[in-house]
């Protein structure tokens, strides 16, 4: 139990370094960040998925849609967005409101999938929209009713929408696919997207892609969040279920934030601390379980990530 819970620990560690490596790397474009990373992640899942990518051709050519639709939410539209959003926001107000991400899964799933809530859960759910609209208008009404938001902010809300779609692909059709195998070919397919608008972009050169501290930080970006955290986050889903490891979404504020202010240099304002207090909360009573129902459907998704 302890080794599932320093596993998810460290997972949300390197997720946090996901957001702070994309705010110092805000120099390059979100699509050539996206590409590198996603070209990167690609060379070290490929072997990883060799063998389930040889033994399940027909399922490949079967399911291309689901395949598709998972590269496009999952990994190349929730990494534009959030690369994309780091170039006009804090890496701060990103980890508050990515912080949000299940609760958003849940409202597509109460949506499109009529999963059922309780009074709690809906309570948990305004709180946490609550809190992550406090850190955007950063707890002043008057950007609220001006509509004046910082477009950073807007970016990571559908870089958190992307996610939530992706997950809710997940609850649907992971039970098919062979994890590194899947992967591989949903990374793929995404550099095959990104290809055309990261060469245009390229045609000036690449030799600033040669400085090490791109090299690094792109590096970390392909294989840390990319792989590394996947495989630490499946153990740890699989050892404590995954009602309890989306608690540790909790920390990944905490330490982009301790990070932001070490790093970058940045200034936590009072309205990120209280907006991602009440994030965190929300988020905790949203994804808690209080039903037998509730319990098998996570039981079910478990299994899907398994």
């Amino acid at each position: 139990m302890l080794r599932s819970y320093l596993l998810l620990t460290i997972t949300m560690f390197i997720f946090s370094g996901n957001i702070l490596i994309g705010k110092a790397l805000s120099d390059l474009s979100p699509i050539t960040m996206t590409f590198f990373r996603c070209l990167i992640a690609f060379l070290i899942l490929l072997p990883l998925g060799w063998k389930d990518l040889k033994s399940n051709r027909t399922l490949w050519m079967k399911e291309w849609k689901p395949i598709a639709a998972l590269s496009l939410s999952g990994i190349l539209f929730f990494n534009l967005f959030l690369y994309a959003s780091l170039q006009f926001t804090s890496s701060s107000n990103v980890a508050v409101i990515e912080t949000t991400t299940p609760v958003f899964a849940i409202i597509l799933g109460m949506v499109f999938l009529k999963e059922r809530l309780n009074g709690l859960q809906f309570f948990g759910i305004f709180l946490s929209l609550a809190g992550a609209l406090w850190v955007i208008t950063k707890g002043s009404l008057t950007v609220l009713t001006e509509l004046q938001f910082n477009l950073g902010d807007v970016l990571v809300v559908l870089a958190v929408i992307a996610w939530a779609v992706y997950s809710l692909l997940i609850k649907q059709h992971s039970h098919k696919f062979p994890l590194y195998g899947s992967l591989a070919i949903m990374v793929f397919l995404s550099i095959i997207v990104l290809f055309p608008f990261a060469a245009y972009e390229s045609r000036e050169g690449i030799v600033h892609l040669l400085e090490p501290k791109l090299i690094l930080g792109l590096l970390y970006l392909g294989t840390f969040p990319s792989v590394i955290a996947l495989i630490f986050w499946n153990k740890g889903v699989a050892a404590i279920g995954p009602s309890r490891a989306s608690i540790f979404l909790n920390l990944l504020p905490v330490f982009t934030i301790i990070g932001a202010v070490f790093f970058l240099n940045e200034t936590v304002t009072i309205a990120q601390i209280v907006g991602g207090a009440v994030v965190i909360v929300g988020v905790y009573l949203s994804t808690k379980e209080k039903s037998v129902k509730t319990h098998e459907a996570l039981s079910q998704e478990k299994e899907m990530h398994g």
